[in-house]
């Protein structure tokens, strides 16, 4: 496979940038004015707000608890976790935060911090530095209970980014907070055919659980499922083209004419690099069923930082032009650029 390189796309990428200056313009004043009004309304904000606007990426401690709460996930044992808090912990200068925030919680949580230190009979010598007595927390009653209270501030913080544990809990918070959402599964990607037909059955239960949600309502007030394509098949790759192609399109289409049937929205989600051809020559398959031509809940999900991203958009233009009632494109910013430029690295490849 052959991408171009940057000196030959990003000339494109310019003059298409300088063509429409005004739109840039009018971009970044309507940017400008969304901040100014988030600003005004900052005490409207929720709890996670209020915490990353106190440990923000400005400063060390909310660096450290960045990181705390990336590696979280991926640390295997709890040896491994309990050196990674305390590792962590000691970075910080806790104490500078002591009622800076408008927030209770987040107050709290900083006072909170710091009576652990009285639990550990820190000296008063130590009370002016919390980030040892967080220290002794973590070495001396730490091991089992601060790695327990740390995944639940993870499982909290979660929260704040998962509608849900399941499609139901998701649709129950989304209809208390009124949001119209577009509805996927974390940590998706078949690694055998089992897998596949489990994640195939939850698509279909999660498309009826959104769909009888929205019964009567328009396409355009309904929600929307994203379907991740690597889910359907375990060898969802350019070499097995011929033998996940057959397969995807019959999946996907079953799911698609379950989403009309239901009215909402369905949409092939965005993956790797590697997986776009793939994925577009499916979609463009879909598009020219005879069986859903009719529905225009049909969507694309493109990945906007890729350098293939302006071309896929003309194609897709092209695309919905033939298309008798068109189909939605949603573009993201990519949740695959770090893992991909790694992997570009990794094979020493010329270009991202």
């Amino acid at each position: 496979m052959h991408y171009a390189a940057d000196t030959v796309v990003l000339p494109e990428i310019e003059a298409a940038i300088r063509a429409h200056a005004r739109d840039r313009g009018d971009a970044c004043n309507q940017a400008v004015a969304l901040v100014k009004a988030s600003r005004t309304r900052a005490n409207e904000s929720g709890t996670l707000d209020a915490f990353l606007r106190e440990f923000g990426l400005s400063n060390a401690e909310g660096i450290a608890l960045m990181c705390l709460a990336e590696a979280l996930l991926r640390v295997p044992d709890d040896r491994t976790l309990d050196a990674l808090i305390s590792e962590k912990i000691r970075e910080g200068n806790w104490g500078a935060h002591q009622n800076s925030s408008d927030s209770k919680l987040v107050n709290a949580s900083v006072w909170g911090l710091m009576l652990a230190g009285r639990i550990v009979g820190a000296e008063s010598a130590s009370q002016a530095m919390p980030a040892q007595w967080l220290s002794t927390l973590t070495q001396r009653l730490g091991e089992p209970t601060v790695r327990h209270a740390t995944r639940q501030a993870m499982k909290i913080l979660g929260g704040q980014f998962v509608l849900g544990r399941d499609i139901q809990s998701a649709l129950n918070r989304s209809a208390k907070e009124r949001s119209l959402c577009s509805f996927d599964m974390l940590g998706e990607g078949a690694r055998t055919s089992r897998d596949a037909e489990r994640y195939f059955t939850e698509y279909e239960n999660a498309i009826h659980a959104v769909g009888k949600c929205g019964l009567g309502l328009p396409l355009s007030q309904n929600h929307n499922v994203s379907v991740k394509l690597s889910a359907l098949h375990p060898r969802f790759w350019e070499s097995q083209r011929s033998d996940c192609l057959p397969i995807l399109q019959e999946k996907i289409l079953t799911l698609a004419k379950l989403a009309q049937h239901y009215n909402i929205g369905l949409s092939l989600d965005a993956e790797e690099s590697s997986r776009l051809e793939l994925t577009m020559d499916v979609f463009e398959w879909l598009c020219a069923q005879p069986s859903i031509e009719n529905w225009s809940g049909l969507g694309f999900v493109l990945q906007a930082y890729q350098k293939r991203a302006l071309q896929v958009a003309k194609w897709l233009g092209q695309l919905a032009s033939v298309r008798k009632n068109g189909f939605m494109v949603r573009l993201v910013k990519g949740a695959y650029w770090d893992t991909e430029i790694k992997d570009a690295q990794q094979k020493g490849v010329e270009d991202y």
